[in-house]
C-alpha cells in the first residue's frame, strides 16, 4: 500500500509516494495556543518572574538602564509589541525614559538605518527613547570586562557595560551551532568585539584542525556545548539584572514570555521551544524526505540550509537525504555562495578558521553533510549547475529523478523513509 506525502517546492507542491510499511516517522510540529493579550502576558512575566524579584523591584530610581535588543535580522521576534509595556514597567519603578538607552545587538553586522529601528522596535519607542548602534570594530566603543576559561577576550560595548542595569530581551529558537537563541547570545556576539566574535564562534569548529565541525556543537544541544558555555561565561561577566524572551508559535506569534534571571528564565524558555519545536524519534532512517514548506522559506539554499540541517538529525550515518528546495534565488547571499569557492574540504576548514562567518560555517556545515550522507536536492533545472559546484551537493530537477538516484545510493528495496513536510520548523529528537 502506497501512501502519498505532499512537498512544497517554491509557489508548487510535489506529491511523493512511498509504501506505507516503510515509514519510519512523519515529523510535523505541535500545535500551539498563541497569547492573544501581549500586554498582559508580558507584565505578568515581568510582575511574577523566574529567580528573580519582579523588574519594579531590580531597578530603582536614578539608576542608568541599557535594554538590550536584537538586530533586524531577528525582525520576526516582534520587539515593537512588547518594549512599551517593558518601558513603561520601568517608567512605574521610577526609571524615566531619559534614563534608559536601547542597545541594537549587531554583533559583527552593520548598523541599522533610521527605518530599521523603527522596523524593530517601532514608531512609539524610537520616539521615546534612545537608540544607540552597537560597534563591534571601534575599540573607542567597548570596554574589557575580563577573559573566558577559553581564553577569549571579552571586549563590550561601552555604554552597556557603564550602565547600572542590563536587561536583555529577544527571542528563543533552535540554533545550529549554540544549541538555542536568545538569552546570552543578546551579550555574546550581540554587544562583544569583533575579535571575540570570531574567537567565539570559531569554538564550533572542532579542538583538532581537520576534523571539521565540533560534534558538541549542535541545534538543541546546551550541556557540553562548548560555544554555548563560552557565551554564558560573557554574560557572566556583564551580570545582566533581568530578562525578557520570547517564545514562539509555528505560525510565529508568541506562545510564551519567559522573564527573570538571565540563565534560568532563559533555560525555562529553552524548555519551551523543545515542547513545540521538538519532535521525538524512535529511530534515525535510511531516507528522509523533507521540504523548507515552499516559498519563501526556500528562497535560496540559505534559507533552505536549516531544513538540511534538520533533516540530518533524523537520517542513518551513510543514509541518503532528499530536500526540496527551488532557490529561485540560488547565489544570494553572496557571503554564503562565494564559500563554496573552496572544493576541497579542509582548505575550507582553514580558510573559515581564519575568518570566520556564519556563512561561511552553514555552507562548510552543509558540504560536511554532503561528506556524511548523500544530499539530493530537487531543485530549478536553472541551478543544476551550482549545486554540482556546492560542495558535494547532489543535484535533482523532479522527485522522479531524486528517489531513484536515493534508491541507487541505498542499494535495496526494503530501507525505511521519515517525512518532514515543513522541515525548516521541525527539529528531530533522538530518544536515548
Amino acid at each position: 500500500m502506497e501512501k502519498t506525502f505532499t512537498f512544497g517546492l517554491g509557489d508548487q507542491q510535489v506529491q511523493v509516494q512511498v509504501p506505507a510499511q516503510q515509514v519510519l516517522h512523519v515529523i510535523e510540529g505541535k500545535a500551539a495556543p498563541a497569547i492573544t493579550d501581549v500586554n498582559a502576558a508580558v507584565q505578568e512575566a515581568l510582575r511574577n518572574p523566574i529567580d528573580s524579584p519582579p523588574l519594579k523591584e531590580v531597578v530603582k530610581a536614578g539608576e542608568k538602564v541599557a535594554v538590550i535588543v536584537s538586530d533586524v535580522t531577528r525582525a520576526w521576534t516582534k520587539f515593537d509589541q512588547f518594549l512599551p509595556t517593558l518601558l513603561n514597567e520601568l517608567n512605574e519603578a521610577g526609571v524615566p525614559d531619559s534614563d534608559i538607552d536601547i542597545v541594537v545587538a549587531l554583533g559583527s553586522h552593520r548598523p541599522h538605518t533610521p527605518e530599521e529601528d523603527r522596523s524593530v522596535c517601532g514608531e512609539e519607542v524610537c520616539r521615546r527613547v534612545r537608540i544607540h548602534q552597537h560597534e563591534a570594530s571601534d575599540p573607542e566603543k567597548l570596554t574589557y570586562m575580563g577573559t573566558t576559561s577559553r581564553g577569549v577576550k571579552a571586549y563590550m560595548n561601552k555604554l552597556v557595560a557603564a550602565a547600572d542595569k542590563v536587561i536583555l530581551t529577544g527571542g528563543i529558537v533552535y540554533h545550529l551551532m549554540a544549541g538555542f537563541g536568545g538569552g546570552r547570545k543578546s551579550v555574546m556576539p550581540g554587544v562583544s568585539s569583533w575579535e571575540a566574535i570570531q574567537s567565539n564562534h570559531c569554538i564550533a569548529l572542532n579542538e583538532v584542525v581537520g576534523k571539521g565541525i565540533s560534534p558538541d556543537c549542535v541545534s538543541g544541544k546546551l550541556d557540553g556545548n562548548p560555544m554555548h558555555l563560552d557565551m554564558e561565561e560573557h554574560a557572566e561577566l556583564l551580570k545582566p539584572a533581568f530578562l525578557l524572551n520570547a517564545v514562539f508559535t509555528p505560525e510565529g506569534k508568541f506562545a510564551r514570555f519567559v522573564a527573570g534571571n538571565w540563565r534560568t528564565a532563559w533555560r525555562e524558555g529553552t524548555k519551551t521551544v523543545e515542547e513545540i519545536f521538538g519532535i521525538p524519534i524512535e529511530a534515525k532512517a535510511d531516507l528522509v524526505l523533507a521540504s523548507a514548506g515552499g516559498y519563501p522559506k526556500d528562497i535560496n539554499l540559505y534559507q533552505g540550509s536549516k531544513t538540511i540541517d534538520n533533516a540530518f538529525m533524523a537520517v542513518k550515518p551513510g543514509g541518503v537525504i532528499i530536500c526540496f528546495l527551488e532557490c529561485r534565488d540560488i547565489t544570494e547571499p553572496p557571503e554564503f555562495s562565494g564559500w563554496f569557492k573552496h572544493k576541497d574540504i579542509h582548505e575550507f576548514e582553514l580558510a573559515l578558521r581564519e575568518r570566520f562567518t556564519i556563512p561561511g560555517y552553514v555552507a562548510f556545515k552543509l558540504a560536511n553533510i554532503a561528506k556524511q550522507v548523500s544530499l539530493i536536492i530537487v531543485t530549478h533545472p536553472n541551478n543544476v549547475d551550482f549545486m554540482n559546484n556546492a560542495g558535494g551537493i547532489i543535484p535533482a530537477t523532479s522527485a522522479a529523478e531524486a528517489m531513484a538516484i536515493a534508491k541507487e545510493k541505498i542499494g535495496r528495496d526494503d530501507f525505511t523513509v521519515t517525512v518532514m513536510e515543513h522541515g525548516a520548523n521541525t527539529v528531530p529528537v533522538l530518544k536515548k
